[in-house]
């Protein structure tokens, strides 16, 4: 049969017509519902008040907390996660990782690892360190660091669900001074240079520039090296490593993009010079005196103590072929770390969770608790500073870091009271992430 062109264009416009009207239908009605779960466990910590309470049925609905009831049944229809006697507790967060770093997956040679391996090979083993840390219940990180912007890349593959892994906020390349903490040619010839990405600036302008390539680059949170450090090849562990006007520039430039702050510092007077520029927190704060203390208090300044790791780093290091000046180093900041984490707790400062994973393996996180509670917090304010105040520093208090209506379902259980045994934190056997639960060991689902 021969189809006129007039009766050809009317049968298409019908078919349009038709297709439309269908669009408009689908447009105007509701759209499903997501689907509701319901977690219940004995006992919950409400991290925002710092209390442990009874039983709970926490009403999940797509990726967020709907409703938070103390005790009680699930909703009718509802798919039902018996944790049974566990704990619930909003989901860990660390906010000083490496994601792209791990001493248990190298060469086992500090020399063969720095000329052989390269920022591929750190883009290899990022999922399967995301994995680890997601595994132990961490379920946020702030990464503070990573070669090659390949921590941008990583949290862009978790957020598209390509991969599984925590939120993370990413700093892309750290900001440092020629021969400092950020500089991976100082100790070596001066005819080896490691190409790539370098953090690497001096001078008030060349810092700012430095700032907007990170920003421009995908980067959450400006980190620069304020001091020296222990695991570089530099001859102090804590000298300042820029001028106060650098320090000023980085933080006001970095604040003028919408960015947060993170000094790396182990030194008093960088530690005091990096807070009076203005930035959010300081890492490591080793040798931080009476002053800083006041300083950071009276300004709001985050202190993050990783003070779990130099007993790794003590007993591990020299396997690894690291050069004796830096266990050196790592043996004068130890102790005195951890003495003044106890004069910070002591004086009532803001402080969150943050263990330089990387530095030591992914996924022992939650080893740290334990040396938090040994030096002077209590359980509940070591578990705060994982979560409530954490997500405080981050400024995702609407998003994470505590089990309330409207924030993420990120959710971690244990079995056992972690107020009594804080290192059942170190044995997670529940994780869920935005309403998905990546971990059931043992539990009832």
């Amino acid at each position: 049969m021969t189809v006129r062109l007039p009766s050809l264009r009317r049968a298409l416009c019908a078919a349009l017509s038709f297709a439309l009207a269908g669009a408009s239908l689908a447009q105007d009605a509701p759209a499903a519902a997501p689907a509701l779960t319901a977690v219940k466990a004995a006992h919950w910590i409400d991290a925002e008040s710092g209390r442990m309470r009874g039983p709970v049925v926490v009403i999940v609905r797509g990726e967020r907390i709907a409703e938070v009831r103390d005790g009680g049944a699930a909703p009718a229809g509802a798919r039902l996660i018996d944790l049974g006697d566990a704990t619930l507790l909003p989901g860990l967060i660390d906010v000083h990782v490496h994601l792209t770093s791990d001493p248990t997956t190298g060469t086992g040679n500090y020399y063969q690892d720095a000329l052989t391996l390269g920022v591929v090979d750190d883009a290899v083993i990022a999922p399967t360190l995301a994995k680890r840390t997601l595994d132990a219940g961490f379920t946020t990180v702030r990464n503070v660091g990573a070669p090659g912007y390949v921590d941008v890349a990583l949290r862009n593959a978790i957020d598209r669900g390509l991969i599984p892994g925590p939120r993370m906020l990413v700093a892309t390349v750290p900001i440092g001074s020629t021969g400092g903490h950020a500089d991976d040619d100082t100790g070596f010839s001066s005819d080896i240079s490691f190409a790539g990405p370098s953090g690497v600036a001096d001078g008030v302008d060349a810092v700012r520039a430095r700032v907007r390539e990170d920003v421009k680059r995908g980067a959450d949170v400006i980190k620069f090296m304020a001091s020296a450090g222990v695991l570089s090849n530099e001859t102090s562990v804590g000298a300042p490593q820029y001028s106060q006007a650098e320090m000023d520039a980085i933080v006001d430039e970095a604040h003028r993009w919408g960015k947060k702050v993170a000094a790396h510092a182990h030194g008093a007077e960088a530690i005091n010079m990096a807070i009076r520029a203005g930035v959010d927190s300081v890492e490591h704060c080793s040798f931080i005196d009476a002053e800083g203390l006041k300083l950071a208090k009276a300004r709001g300044t985050y202190l993050d103590f990783d003070v779990y790791n130099d007993d790794y780093i003590l007993a591990e290091y020299a396997k690894l072929g690291t050069p004796p000046a830096q266990i050196a180093k790592e043996k004068l900041v130890g102790r005195t770390q951890r003495e003044n984490f106890r004069k910070a707790v002591q004086a009532g400062e803001k402080m969150a969770f943050a263990t330089d994973a990387g530095v030591y393996p992914h996924g022992w996180n939650a080893r740290q608790f334990a040396k938090m509670v040994e030096w002077g917090m209590t359980p509940m304010q070591a578990i705060q500073s994982a979560t409530w105040n954490a997500a405080d520093l981050l400024g995702w208090r609407d998003r994470v870091g505590a089990i309330k209506p409207g924030l993420y379902a990120d959710l971690v259980a244990v079995k056992g009271d972690p107020l009594k045994d804080i290192r059942t934190l170190e044995h997670v056997d529940f994780v869920m992430k935005g309403g998905h639960v990546d971990k059931a060991d043992g539990v009832a689902r």
